[in-house]
């Protein structure tokens, strides 16, 4: 079997993410990177854009869910993403990462992990 890895790489949205007042009120930038495991055994065949899992629209998907969103906690909105990755049957893995840049002081960023996998 072909074992496909999509990545979407360094995707850069804004939302409301937290729980202080200023972070209520305004829109944070926002890192994402997700990777998704399918079998592309029939897309490295046949080439042809039916076979495949498209990741155009899972990317749309998570778009439209993060700069509609309102999350107090980081969790809730990787978790929120992870859902919209595995929403095709064929995925078998799917790992979000979210990093909210300039979160602490000192640091570029704090991020946070989640995965799935098909049992």
């Amino acid at each position: 079997m072909q074992a496909a890895i999509i990545n979407v790489t360094n995707l850069r949205l804004r939302t409301y993410i937290g729980f202080n007042p200023d972070e209520k009120s305004k829109k944070q930038d926002v890192i994402i990177n997700v990777e998704v495991h399918y079998p592309a055994e029939l897309a490295c065949q046949y080439d042809q854009v039916d076979k495949a899992l498209n990741y155009k629209v899972i990317t749309k998907a998570i778009i439209e869910l993060v700069e509609t969103g309102h999350f107090l906690l980081l969790e809730k909105l990787v978790a929120d993403i992870l859902e919209v990755t595995h929403q095709h049957e064929s995925v078998t893995f799917a790992k979000v990462r979210v990093d909210k840049p300039h979160a602490l002081r000192f640091a570029d960023s704090v991020s946070l992990t989640l995965g799935w996998q098909k049992e």
